[in-house]
């Protein structure tokens, strides 16, 4: 019973118990392969979250650690995120007013609370929000952090800053402050920009950003760069953090609450993308409601040794599984090899200058953003095309936390929108067998007389349930033939709500005033339940529902409105 229960809440930990000796090689390698990547991103990506580059490796020790002990991957590897890490900065720049010092104790506590929030949702198994942003308004989001991301960027790259602001008022600035370029800062940074996308095509398997890192110190220290106004990182203090405690404004907690929140469901989700990417990859499952509780105590880890909210990292997830990365033990190596960074290497990045690290940031932006996906969904879906464009001028217009609830209310009128205007269908028979298929879609399929065979690709509620009468209305009142019975195929109507079943019970009344009757056929359980206590299965008579079409069809065709009558007695003429 111990046993289970350890498994329960720590399944990396068990699975690190039966470790497999013979993956030790492969995890140690892809472990370097990782920390080569991470290190020098989670540099970047302190700037972009807007506190000293050193807290970016404060974020990818623990975080490691913990989510080796709970997660349930084997591949994902939780670190510093584009997209949330643009959401921190959002979140904590206006409440610190560039003071770093306050900058960091927000993120430490906005860090905290989004784990809290992380596994509260886990232990109420709320997992299944990893379904609730659809893929394409997660892509519309991503796309508006990295067109975010690049824009925050050029400031640095050309060698001046850019003030916090939205993507136009951004780019307004940039564009009016152009004299101000520093040619060699410019001219390092886009060397560095073509070489990582030139690495990123042609040997996708090296770790580019540590070879831009070490190019980049390289070139500064043979060409004094910063003697030249090239912006360096600086001292990088070196040596492990001590547990803190943030030095908290109580006044903050709103704001932070709120950005938790939005932090957790969008790191959440993209963490699940990739997370269930590389596990559909390697034939295995995970468990959602775990990996809330393993991403949220990964975010606890950040804040007590005062770093910054994590997510799942896509490139770095990518890494681990192109060097054969077999376990969470990948993790603990690439924890480690961090450790070893802050004790003896933080010296040699004070040299590193600050166009180098837009460039990863820009580079990493550029890999975000798919166009491909657009484009294909498009085609493929011109409502999902709009939505996944409405949440990136969201972020880019509204700014990136209002674009969580831009992606959240997108995602809200995307499924009310599915379900108020579901497909339906008017079903023919095809030649003399029992086959039932949509009249507009198969040719050979034929309609069987005197009948209106009506199906609706939806459970028929309050959003969608005029819709259904109106339809049903429409085709009586169209049909060339004449109709004796209007057959509901329920085969994909999984169930109805009191306004649904209204809906049903006034259809059933206008359709008996016209001398027409209402069938149902092939209801399944949860639906013929809630036929029955709605009192409709009375009201139409247990005659008139069918297990099948077939059913209903030998029993129905060719009645006229006498014989239906008959079967039916609450059908009554038009007077």
């Amino acid at each position: 019973m111990r046993g289970r229960g350890i498994g329960r809440f720590f399944p990396g930990a068990v699975a690190l118990a039966r470790y497999d000796p013979a993956w030790l090689r492969p995890d140690l390698v892809a472990g370097v392969s990782v920390a080569a990547v991470a290190v020098p991103v989670a540099i970047a990506y302190s700037q972009l979250a807007g506190v000293p580059p050193v807290y970016g490796l404060y974020a990818s020790i623990l975080p490691l650690v913990a989510y080796a002990l709970l997660g349930t991957s084997r591949q994902l590897i939780v670190a510093p995120d584009a997209a949330t890490c643009a959401i921190i900065a959002a979140v904590v720049a206006p409440l610190a007013g560039g003071d770093h010092a306050r900058a960091v104790s927000l993120t430490m506590t906005l860090a905290t609370m989004t784990g809290i929030v992380c596994i509260v949702a886990g232990l109420a198994r709320l997992g299944f929000l990893t379904t609730f942003l659809s893929r394409p308004i997660l892509s519309g989001y991503l796309n508006g952090i990295a067109i975010s991301i690049v824009s925050g960027q050029l400031g640095k790259l050309f060698g001046y800053s850019l003030k916090p602001a939205g993507f136009f008022r951004q780019m307004g600035e940039f564009l009016s402050r152009l004299r101000e370029t520093n040619v060699i800062t410019l001219a390092v940074g886009l060397s560095i920009l073509v070489g990582l996308r030139l690495l990123k095509h042609f040997a996708p398997r090296l770790p580019a950003p540590i070879l831009a890192v070490a190019a980049g110190i390289a070139v500064a220290e043979i060409f004094h760069l910063g003697a030249h106004h090239v912006a360096l990182v600086g001292v990088i203090p070196g040596g492990l953090p001590a547990p803190k405690a943030p030095d908290l404004d109580p006044r903050d907690l709103e704001a932070l609450s709120s950005g938790a929140l939005g932090l957790a469901l969008i790191s959440f989700n993209s963490a699940m993308v990739t997370a269930r990417g590389f596990a559909t990859k390697h034939h295995y499952d995970i468990d959602p409601n775990q990996e809330f509780i393993a991403l949220g105590a990964a975010d606890i880890g950040a804040g007590v040794l005062q770093g910054f909210a994590v997510s799942g990292a896509d490139s770095r997830t990518a890494v681990n599984d192109a060097a054969g990365g077999k376990s969470q033990v990948t993790g603990l190596v690439a924890a480690a090899l961090v450790v070893l960074t802050l004790l003896f290497l933080t010296r040699p990045l004070a040299s590193l200058p600050v166009t180098v690290l837009a460039a990863v940031l820009i580079s990493s932006a550029i890999g975000l953003f798919d166009f491909p996906g657009l484009a294909a969904l498009r085609r493929m879906s011109p409502f999902e095309f709009r939505l996944s464009l409405l949440t990136l001028f969201g972020v880019i217009t509204v700014g990136v936390l209002p674009g969580v609830a831009v992606a959240v209310g997108a995602a809200l009128a995307q499924l009310v929108a599915s379900t108020s205007h579901p497909h339906d269908a008017v079903l023919g028979r095809v030649g003399g067998t029992g086959d039932f298929h949509d009249l507009s879609r198969h040719r050979d399929a034929a309609p069987v007389p005197a009948l209106l065979i009506f199906r609706f690709d939806s459970r028929l509620i309050f959003v969608n349930a005029d819709r259904f009468k109106i339809r049903v209305r429409a085709l009586v009142a169209q049909s060339r033939a004449p109709v004796s019975c209007v057959v509901l195929d329920a085969g994909s109507m999984s169930t109805l709500d009191s306004t649904g079943a209204a809906a049903l019970t006034d259809l059933r009344g206008e359709l008996a005033a016209k001398g027409v009757g209402l069938a149902i056929a092939d209801a399944h359980g949860p639906l013929r339940d809630m036929l029955e206590r709605t009192g409709i299965l009375a009201l139409i008579g247990k005659d008139m529902v069918f297990s099948t079409l077939e059913a209903a069809a030998a029993r129905l065709k060719g009645a006229g409105v006498g014989a239906v009558r008959e079967m039916h007695p609450h059908v009554e003429p038009l007077s």
